[in-house]
């Protein structure tokens, strides 16, 4: 303990004088001089804007640049949040394009005398990328029709924040970060068409870190349902560009588009509401779905186990379950120990779910949304499944779990979904099993819940909670037996024999960046035997 002591220490001292070194190089001459090397290439790519409509939330209203105060914004003290929106120039995508273009370019013209020369605090990485990115895809506002002297200092710096990205993109530890990073890069060398200095790099990078990140059928490595959404949003775009610009679309960018696309029509094919596993939080796709039907995408995926998820639906049921093992801690920023846990989507309202994610600054919000009694799983004596420990701002796993079994049957008037995974068999000696059955002419489920003792232990308590949304209401009956789930303008019945049931408050986190209360039925016991089975029953009455 001592010795692992010792060198995270000296880990935490290395890396202090790194960045310490780091600050004084970008601050140096040498820098400015390595940075400075850019090309006269005219800028002949003009992409479109509207190809960025799946990233960006246009507003119906459109402003005019003289709307906004930018005279003296650039040396103002701000709030991060609002330097961030201001610094990224997303912002050029809510200007009416009828915006006086002379004060489009004073305000450009300003940015670059307060900026020529590098900021860590304006040129971070993924600011930079998207102040490319904004910059090159509304050039109507920003470049067309402008003096030439003005335009030349436009391309000397969109190449000089270009050849920042490339320096830095090593360095950046954040996974979407470094794709809207390869994103820029690539954006800039099909506009100026430095094919071997910025494409080629770009793609090379970007090809890469998908490799790294992603499994053998293409889902992320992380499992994270947002991360798919993120990729397959900025591979479409870089396939969108290439396509606009007349040059053939490289063919792992084909690829990963159709594998990404795939993980999308598996997660949201029919499905009306977001499932909450490993990150993920209620979402409105709408715009997307509508983004890729007038770019004519069709993705379609007819498998039943696909990322480490298990998903049986018909038109009134879906039945999806968390059969995946956890990630490696790499890619574990965002996951949550939910091993087993599931959701009932009936006729398009969530009768089962789990509460969701709370990614925002607060610690201890986010370490309870990570922890198992937030899913609909099994919990034993206030354990998750899995640990996680603090690494500089953030949760990873510490400790992580593996599926040793799982299979599904999915037949007209039978479903079936079963699995277990080993991660209480360290501390508790004990393996989680967990058998779900569906019988849809009955609309019914059963389920068993199955704790398997390796070893001779203490006699430990267990939970298993099964949470609903903060609108569903529910009522224990007086014989104390059963509890009746309200769910709007259905019906529907829980009971758990040989076992105590009651209702319990939670939080829910569906809702990004909120949470709200929310209530849970959980059934608990002692674990006495070698073998404990717990069954319980979900019917529609």
């Amino acid at each position: 303990m001592l010795l692992n002591g010792f060198f995270e220490t000296l880990n935490e001292f290395a890396e202090t004088i790194k960045k310490k070194y780091k600050v004084i190089y970008q601050n140096s001459s040498l820098y400015e001089k390595k940075i400075s090397k850019t090309f006269d290439n005219e800028f002949i790519y003009k992409p479109s804007p509207h190809l960025l409509s799946s990233i960006i939330k246009y507003q119906n209203k459109k402003y005019k640049i003289e709307d906004f105060e930018f005279e003296t914004v650039w040396n103002n003290q701000i709030e991060t949040k609002d330097f961030e929106k201001l610094n990224n120039f997303f912002w050029l995508f809510s200007l009416d394009l009828k915006s006086s273009k002379d004060s489009v370019k004073k305000v450009i013209t300003n940015w670059i005398s307060n900026n020529y020369h590098f900021k860590k605090e304006s040129w971070e990485f993924d600011m930079t990328a998207k102040r490319i990115i904004s910059c090159l895809s509304n050039h109507q506002l920003t470049y067309d029709d402008n003096d030439k002297e003005y335009r030349s200092i436009f391309d000397e710096m969109i190449q000089k924040q270009t050849n920042h990205l490339l320096n830095e993109i090593k360095n950046s530890k954040d996974l979407e970060n470094k794709i809207i990073g390869c994103s820029a890069i690539i954006l800039a060398g099909l506009c100026y068409k430095i094919e071997k200095n910025y494409l080629d790099i770009g793609l090379s990078y970007l090809k890469k870190i998908t490799n790294s990140s992603i499994d053998n059928q293409g889902f992320t490595n992380s499992r994270n349902i947002k991360q798919l959404i993120f990729f397959l949003k900025y591979f479409i775009l870089i396939r969108e560009w290439f396509k606009e610009a007349q040059i053939e679309v490289p063919e792992h960018i084909e690829e990963n588009v159709y594998y990404f696309g795939q993980g999308y029509a598996f997660i949201r094919q029919n499905i009306e509401v977001d499932l909450l596993f490993n990150g993920n939080n209620r979402s409105n796709t709408k715009d997307f779905d509508n983004y890729l039907k007038r770019l004519s995408y069709k993705f379609k995926n007819e498998n039943k186990d696909y990322g480490g998820y298990i998903i049986l639906k018909n038109k009134k049921i879906c039945l999806a379950m968390d059969i995946g093992s956890s990630p490696n801690s790499s890619y574990s920023q965002d996951y949550q120990s939910g091993a087993l846990s599931f959701e009932i989507i009936s006729n398009g309202k969530k009768l089962i779910t789990n509460c969701g994610y709370y990614k925002k600054s607060n610690q201890k919000l986010n370490e309870i949304s990570k922890s198992s009694a937030a899913h609909s799983t099994l919990i034993i004596d206030d354990n998750s499944s899995c640990s996680f420990v603090k690494k500089k701002d953030a949760l990873i796993l510490k400790t992580g779990l593996k599926i040793t079994q799982k299979d599904a049957v999915y037949e007209k008037n039978f479903w079936k979904i079963n699995a277990a995974h080993d991660g209480y068999l360290k501390r508790f000696k004990s393996i989680h099993e967990r058998n779900i059955e569906f019988y849809p002419e009955q609309m019914k489920f059963i389920g068993n819940d199955k704790i398997i003792k390796k070893k001779n232990n203490h006699n430990y308590k267990f939970d298993i909670r099964f949470h609903l949304e903060p609108n569903t209401k529910l009522m224990k009956t007086q014989d104390n037996k059963s509890i009746l789930i309200e769910l709007e303008d259905e019906g529907w019945k829980f009971t758990c024999d040989n076992y105590e049931i009651n209702i319990d408050n939670g939080l829910y986190f569906g809702i990004k960046n909120l949470y709200v209360e929310n209530q849970n039925i959980f059934v608990s016991g002692i674990l006495n035997d070698n073998e404990e089975n717990i069954k319980w029953e979900i019917k529609k009455i």
